[in-house]
């Protein structure tokens, strides 16, 4: 066990996600029957109708898509922030069932202004998370069957953990416009970009809407903007129309 770095991957997503977005939306508005419906959404030029429905934020339609992410090299600070995300199913590495005890020390995250610090900040680190993991350890030792629930309690918010998230489409629009904010906290921030490049591929028409506020209606931080938003917006276009 050892520092552990982000990893996200997309474990599953509605198919043909375009098609099935489009095929609700025009439920609402059409006389047609299903057999009618899929007809007229197999021929129709979907992206360009999906664009006009988001525009003019008829967006209930979009939660019929979801997407089921897979992310470890996590922490459990970040596990508190994103779990406020309430219209979304979570599956976390259970502390109390997965022990740590015997490690040499528990996986760990490591703030990025702390390795910036360079080779002896990262020792201190790494020493502050080794006496941890003894105290873990002394109380494992001590609590006897069923210690991790309790034993667990000494873990920092540095310990690493391992989560599997869906969300729908709407909740991901939601969730990009807070946590790919530069004023996001930095963890959640790479993870919210990191799921953005995963899912803009499979529903352009839907996720071209996706991103920062900066990138949207103007930032909405007001006089606390981060004065960052021309950086931002390339970002978010290398990630729509990748170079090479």
């Amino acid at each position: 066990m050892a520092e552990q770095h982000l990893n996200v991957k997309l474990l599953a997503h509605t198919p043909d996600t375009e098609k099935v977005i489009s095929m609700a939306s025009r439920t609402c508005y059409s006389p047609l029957d299903l057999e009618g419906l899929e007809d007229k959404v197999d021929a129709a030029d979907n992206a360009a109708y999906i664009r006009r429905v988001v525009a003019s934020g008829h967006t209930s339609v979009i939660e019929h898509a979801s997407f089921t992410f897979g992310i470890e090299g996590v922490s459990r600070t970040l596990l508190a922030q994103i779990t406020r995300h309430r219209m979304a199913s979570f599956s976390v590495q259970s502390q109390r069932y997965v022990s740590v005890e015997g490690a040499e020390v528990f996986d760990y995250i490591v703030p990025p202004r702390i390795a910036a610090l360079g080779e002896e900040a990262q020792e201190k680190f790494l020493s502050q998370m080794k006496t941890m993991q003894s105290w873990y350890d002394g109380w494992m030792e001590a609590l006897g069957a069923d210690a991790a629930e309790d034993a667990r309690f000494v873990l920092p918010g540095a310990a690493a953990t391992r989560i599997v998230m869906t969300m729908n489409a709407r909740e991901l629009l939601h969730f990009f416009s807070l946590r790919m904010c530069t004023r996001a906290q930095w963890e959640i921030r790479e993870l919210a970009w990191q799921m953005y490049q995963l899912v803009y591929p499979l529903a352009p028409s839907v996720f071209g809407y996706g991103g920062p506020g900066c990138c949207l209606k103007g930032c909405p931080e007001g006089k606390r903007t981060c004065g960052k938003a021309a950086e931002v917006k390339a970002r978010i276009e290398n990630i729509r129309n990748p170079k090479g």
